[in-house]
C-alpha cells in the first residue's frame, strides 16, 4: 500500500495550524449542518481577542464565557437529547456567528488508510448508490489532509454536510454505509467523520506523546526534524513549478521524432527496481514495436496493465488513452488510421505521485492487438525523466517519514468534539511488522480513549484477502496482521468486521464495501448500543486431538455453524504435526463444530485456518452469514517476530 497524494500537498499542508483570530472564531469541527453528541457534555470552543466576552447560545440555553490570555474561548454544554434542526449563536464583542440545521445524535470518526478513504462513487452499484443516498438525518465532514510535527490548533479545513446524492459521492464509502445502517437501525441522527490518508502507517496516526517514548525515538531533536520539513517545503515548490511547466509536454515528446536521450529499461517493472531509483514525478516510457502490413490503419487494442499512479498514453503521435487513477490495469481503444505498417510507436507518461512508480503488471497484461493478431509489449522499452524528486534533492518527507504527522494534524484539533466512538480500516501499511502491531494497535487504542477522556467503542475492519492465493500452506505476513487485530480485541469496548471472504485477489482495494461497512454496523450495535444482535461470525475457542483429528470449538455461531459449499466439503484449514510443516486438511463440520485431518500428519498438534495473504477458499460462516475469523492453534514464532 502507498501513498498515493502530491509533494505539494505534503509539504504544503505540513505547518499548518489553527490562528488566533482578532475577531471571534469557533473551531472548523463547528459548522453549519453538523451533528452534535447526544448525552454527553459538549464543549465548544474557539479564538477572540484577549479577554473579550464570548456567548454561546443553544437550544434556549446561552453560556458566557472570557477570551483567555492566548485568546482562547470554551463553554460546555449540557447533556443533549436527539432532535433537531436548532441554531447556535456565537457572539464576541463586535460580531456574531450563526450556525444553522445542527442536529444532535450519535457522532463517529472514520480513520484509516486508503481502505476507509475508498469513495462511495468508486464502489459497487455506485450509482445506484448515490442516487439512493438521500438522508437529511446523516451528516458528513471530511478532515483535509495535513500534517504537523505538533498538535495543530485547528483542522486546515472541512465543514459538514448533509447527506444526499449531491454531496455522498466523494465522503468514504465505508464511513457512509456504516453510518447509514445505524441511521436505518437506531433512528437518530448520525455524525460521519472522516479523517485518513491512503498508505500510511499506524504511527503515523500515534500521538508524539506516546510515540516519544519509544527508544528509536527517546533522542530526537522535534525541532531540527522540523526545520528540515522546512527546506523541503522550498524544494517542494520549485518541484511543483516545474510539474506546471512539465518540459515533457512543452516539449513534445510524444511526438515520433522526440528521440534524444532516451536510455533503456525493461518493462513490467516498478522503477524503484531499476536506476532511477526511489523518485517521484513524471517519467517518460517509448517502445517500437512491428505491425504486418495488413493491420495498418485498422482499429486496435493497447493493453498496459495497472500503471503507478497516473498517465498518458499516445501511439505515433496520437493520444490513444491516460487514466488518472492508481493500479487500475489500462485497456486503451485504438482508432482506425492510427497503426501504421511496420514501425510503430507507443509512449507512456506516467506521473508518480508517491510509493512506487511505473508500468508494472503482470507480463499477460502488456500487449498490441489488432484482429487476431496479438503483439506483446514486454521487454525492452527507452525512458525519459521529466521532473523528478531526486532532481530537486526531494526525499520522503510525507506522513511516513516520521510518527504522529497525521494525529497533529488530523486528530488533535478535535479530541474535545464529543464522539460516540470509532471506526478504523488500515493494517496494509504495517503488514512487514505485524506482531509488532499487536502493541502498536492496543497502544493508539488507549491513547485516543485517553485523549478524549472517555472509553468510547473502537471498532475496525480485519484486513481483506488479497493477493494470489497459495498452493501450498505458507507463513504470511498478511495473516500475522489480522492476527494482531483479533488478538485486540481483548481491549473493552472493541469490535472487529472480518473481511476475508470480500476481498480481491487483484486488487488491495476491493469494491465491495457494503458488506464492510454493514458488518463494522453490527458490531456497532453490539458493543455500542448493547442490542442483542449476532454481530461476528465465528470465532475460534478450542481444539482436541483425538488420534489422527483436531476438533475446534467456536464461540459466536449465532444459530448454527454453516459451510459455504455446494457438497459440504470444509475448506481453508492446514493442519501440522511437531515439525511446524503445514499440509491443507480435510474436514467436515459436526454440529457446532469443525473437525480436521490430513493422512500426511499422523501426530497432529496444530490447526491453522485463513492463514495466507489470500485464503480465497476459507468457507466457515454462521448462519447469520458472518465469516469464521482466520485463527491458528500454535504459539510457534511467527515472521514478523522473527
Amino acid at each position: 500500500m502507498r501513498m498515493k497524494r502530491s509533494v505539494l500537498v505534503v509539504v504544503f499542508l505540513l505547518f499548518i495550524s489553527g490562528s488566533v483570530s482578532a475577531t471571534v472564531s469557533v473551531a472548523r469541527i463547528f459548522s453549519d449542518n453538523m451533528v452534535l453528541q447526544r448525552d454527553i457534555p459538549v464543549t465548544v470552543w474557539g479564538w477572540a481577542e484577549k479577554g473579550e466576552n464570548v456567548s454561546v447560545s443553544f437550544n434556549n440555553s446561552t453560556l458566557k464565557t472570557k477570551a483567555d490570555k492566548d485568546g482562547r474561548w470554551q463553554v460546555v454544554l449540557g447533556l443533549l437529547k436527539p432532535g433537531g434542526p436548532y441554531e447556535m449563536r456565537i457572539q464576541g464583542k463586535s460580531d456574531n456567528i450563526t450556525l444553522k440545521n445542527i442536529l444532535v445524535g450519535d457522532v463517529w470518526i472514520g480513520s484509516g488508510q486508503s481502505n476507509m478513504e475508498w469513495i462511495i462513487k468508486n464502489t459497487d452499484n455506485a450509482e445506484m448508490e448515490i442516487a439512493q443516498s438521500n438522508y437529511p438525518k446523516i451528516r458528513l465532514f471530511t478532515v483535509p489532509k495535513a500534517t504537523s510535527f505538533t498538535p495543530s490548533k485547528d483542522l486546515a479545513g472541512g465543514e459538514w454536510l448533509e447527506c444526499n446524492p449531491g454531496n455522498v459521492a466523494d465522503f468514504s464509502a465505508v464511513a457512509y454505509f456504516f453510518g447509514r445502517k445505524l441511521n436505518q437501525e437506531l433512528d437518530v441522527p448520525i455524525g460521519l467523520i472522516h479523517s485518513s490518508w491512503g498508505g500510511t502507517n499506524i504511527q503515523a496516526w500515534m500521538s508524539w506523546d506516546l510515540m516519544q517514548k519509544k527508544p528509536e525515538y527517546k533522542n530526537v531533536d522535534l525541532k531540527a526534524v522540523e526545520d528540515a520539513g522546512k527546506d523541503m517545503l522550498a524544494k517542494g515548490e520549485r518541484f511543483q513549478e516545474a510539474l506546471r511547466n512539465e518540459k515533457g509536454l512543452t516539449e513534445k515528446w510524444y511526438e515520433t521524432t522526440a528521440t534524444t536521450d532516451w536510455k533503456p529499461i525493461g518493462i513490467p517493472q516498478r522503477w524503484e527496481a531499476t536506476e532511477i531509483g526511489n523518485a517521484d514525478g513524471v517519467i517518460w516510457f517509448r517502445k517500437e514495436f512491428e505491425v504486418p502490413a495488413e493491420y495498418a490503419g485498422t482499429a486496435a487494442v493497447v493493453s498496459l496493465g495497472p500503471i503507478d499512479d497516473h498517465d498518458q498514453t499516445w501511439l505515433n503521435g496520437k493520444p490513444i488513452g491516460g487514466m488518472n487513477v492508481w493500479n487500475e490495469n489500462r485497456l486503451y481503444n485504438v482508432r482506425q488510421g492510427i497503426v501504421t505498417a511496420g514501425k510503430n510507436i507507443l509512449v507512456v507518461r506516467v506521473n508518480d505521485t508517491g510509493g512506487g512508480g511505473g508500468i508494472f503488471g503482470k507480463p499477460q497484461l502488456l500487449y498490441f492487438q489488432a484482429g487476431e493478431k496479438r503483439i506483446s509489449l514486454v521487454g525492452s522499452w527507452t525512458y525519459r525523466p521529466s521532473v523528478t524528486t531526486t532532481e530537486f534533492g526531494i526525499v520522503n518527507n510525507g506522513p511516513n517519514a516520521f510518527p504522529s504527522q497525521l494525529y497533529n494534524a488530523m486528530i488533535a484539533p478535535i479530541i474535545r468534539f464529543p464522539i460516540k466512538g470509532a471506526i478504523w480500516y488500515q493494517g496494509e501499511s504495517n503488514t512487514w511488522e505485524g506482531y509488532r502491531y499487536r502493541t502498536l494497535f492496543a497502544e493508539m487504542i488507549r491513547d485516543w480513549r485517553g485523549k478524549w477522556g472517555n472509553e468510547f467503542p473502537f471498532l475496525w475492519v480485519q484486513l481483506a484477502n488479497f493477493m494470489a492465493a497459495d498452493s501450498v500452506p505458507v507463513q504470511s505476513e498478511w495473516a500475522e496482521l489480522r492476527e494482531a487485530q483479533s488478538v485486540t480485541l481483548a481491549l473493552p469496548k472493541t469490535g472487529m468486521a472480518v473481511a476475508i471472504d470480500i476481498g480481491d485477489a487483484n486488487d488491495i482495494h476491493p469494491r465491495n464495501k457494503q458488506d464492510v461497512g454493514l458488518r463494522l454496523a453490527l458490531a456497532a450495535l453490539k458493543v455500542a448500543y448493547n442490542q442483542d444482535v449476532v454481530h461476528s461470525g465465528p470465532v475460534y475457542k478450542s481444539m482436541e486431538k483425538s488420534g489422527d483429528r483436531i476438533t475446534l470449538s467456536f464461540t459466536n455461531t449465532g444459530s448454527g455453524l454453516m459451510i459455504k459449499d455446494k457438497y459440504g466439503y470444509v475448506r481453508g484449514f492446514s493442519i501440522a504435526g511437531p515439525d511446524e510443516k503445514f499440509y491443507w486438511a480435510q474436514g467436515y463440520q459436526d454440529g457446532d463444530k469443525i473437525v480436521v485431518f490430513s493422512k500426511s500428519v499422523k501426530n497432529p498438534v496444530a490447526v491453522r485456518y485463513g492463514w495466507g495473504n489470500n485464503p480465497d477458499d476459507a468457507n466457515v460462516y454462521n448462519k447469520e452469514g458472518l465469516p469464521a475469523s482466520p485463527f491458528r492453534t500454535d504459539n510457534w514464532n511467527p515472521i514478523s517476530q522473527r
